[in-house]
């Protein structure tokens, strides 16, 4: 999924979300459905650095990452994605702010 948002690839983004997809940010308490997260990721607000895979099978998948935005924000983000179908059904994030 991160090629296909720092490559801005829609086609690709549709294929491996799941119409049930929902991402929930902890942080902030908002949850997303797949086509606003797909619109988000198209407006190439979503920066991530230093992604490391801390875990993953067929379920499930755990991920740390520094997330720039383009207003100059910067988080550090745990992030866990659920599979079903062979697609994301969820992502779930942590977030804590870090330092410009």
């Amino acid at each position: 999924m991160d090629v296909a948002i720092a490559k801005k690839d829609e086609v690709t983004m549709n294929e491996i979300l799941h119409d049930d997809y929902k991402f929930t940010m902890h942080a902030s308490g908002n949850v997303l459905g797949k086509a606003d997260v797909i619109k988000w990721a198209m407006s190439g607000d979503i920066n991530k650095d230093k992604v490391r895979i801390l875990f993953e099978n067929d379920e499930i998948g755990v991920e740390h990452s520094f997330v720039t935005f383009n207003d100059g924000n910067k988080e550090a983000v745990m992030a866990v994605y659920k599979y079903k179908d062979g697609k994301v059904i969820s992502l779930e994030t942590g977030a804590t702010k870090v330092s410009k």
